[in-house]
């Protein structure tokens, strides 16, 4: 096998169903993630049940690049620092074992036990394109809690774009936790599974937390600043640490400024595993989801940046605006961030073969 080169793929969707498949080979992409993947098992997953799930996958010729996010009741003790997180540090070590065994090399977290949240939904963007909204005002009005929307992947509705259903969620119940506390159970996560993930041949990358809210309704939140996702990646010492690095997600901390930080501190020093290119227009405590290229970053100096520091991970769409007729995944708006990517991509690479010949 030649050298690995960054590259565009297909993600976000839990099934291995022809149409997404069909998406991935049509558009040229070299393999897809999976988002919460839709296998058996109630705490945990098996090989012989990833190897089950991936079986169309592979028969079809597409690649399996990662696999973003377990079902959140597999961790939540371990995010919350309850009783029980013991048995699921186990369930999770199993888990990343049955995944190497099956040949998935990266598994993508998050670390948001209230998960992504949002204030509104509408035909907000460029031509009237349905996008998602970010006011922190809302959220601090406890009598608006019933405008907020929670990205449910976990327990998504088919036909919710990006999984978000309304109404604000409280994680088994608890409404505090500490700075502090959310750190210390971080450490203690991933200390406790690194070095499986060392063993299984699999990475483990976090993604940041978005919003990047210091806290919502009383939950700390950590991964919310370029220093704070730096020293997630420092925890410990090990090549299978590093960032599912979610532009979006940076980009609302504090625009251009926090996203080309990011890019040329952690992608000279192999701490990306992989990306989500996506943007925002604005920052917190307001933003507002946008096209590629009417954000607040520049896409092609992004492409450019890792291209120099030799970037050879997968880059995903994510977020995308729901164009008119569009498919409650975004078929419509993700294959135009795909190409719009692929095209950055291409250009940015023949540069440099042209400007060394």
């Amino acid at each position: 096998m030649g050298a690995r080169k960054m590259r565009v793929a297909v993600g976000q969707h839990p099934e291995t169903d022809k149409e997404y498949l069909d998406f991935a080979l049509q558009l040229g992409t070299s393999g897809a993630s999976f988002q919460t993947p839709s296998i058996k098992g109630d705490v945990k997953w098996d090989e012989a049940d990833i190897r089950d799930y991936l079986a169309p996958v592979r028969a079809a010729g597409v690649s399996v690049e990662s696999f973003e996010n377990v079902p959140n009741h597999f961790y939540d003790k371990l995010m919350l620092g309850l009783p029980g997180r013991e048995k699921q540090l186990e369930n999770m070590k199993s888990t990343i074992r049955a995944m190497g065994a099956a040949g998935v090399p990266v598994l993508g977290m998050h670390w948001m036990p209230q998960i992504v949240w949002r204030t509104d939904m509408g035909n907000y963007g460029r031509g009237g394109a349905y996008v998602s909204v970010y006011d922190h005002s809302v959220i601090l009005d406890r009598a608006r809690d019933g405008e907020i929307w929670v990205a449910r992947r976990d327990e998504r509705d088919v036909n919710s774009k990006d999984t978000f259903t309304q109404g604000s969620f409280v994680p088994l119940g608890i409404d505090s936790l500490s700075v502090d506390q959310m750190w210390s159970n971080f450490e203690y996560f991933v200390k406790g599974v690194i070095s499986t993930c060392e063993e299984a041949g699999v990475v483990l990358c976090f993604h940041p937390d978005d919003p990047p809210a210091q806290e919502l309704h009383g939950i700390s939140r950590i991964l919310t600043s370029v220093d704070n996702l730096d020293r997630a990646v420092h925890i410990v010492d090990s090549p299978n640490l590093k960032l599912e690095l979610c532009l979006g997600t940076v980009s609302e901390m504090d625009g251009a400024n926090s996203v080309m930080d990011a890019v040329n501190r952690f992608a000279p020093i192999d701490k990306i595993a992989y990306i989500h290119l996506r943007d925002v227009q604005g920052k917190f405590p307001v933003f507002q989801e946008c096209f590629l290229g009417e954000g607040n970053y520049s896409p092609y100096e992004v492409i450019k940046a890792l291209h120099k520091h030799g970037f050879t991970g997968v880059i995903l769409d994510d977020h995308t605006p729901s164009l008119t007729g569009d498919s409650a995944y975004g078929h419509r708006g993700r294959a135009h961030a795909i190409g719009y990517i692929q095209a950055l991509i291409e250009v940015v690479t023949a540069q440099k073969k042209l400007s060394t010949t």
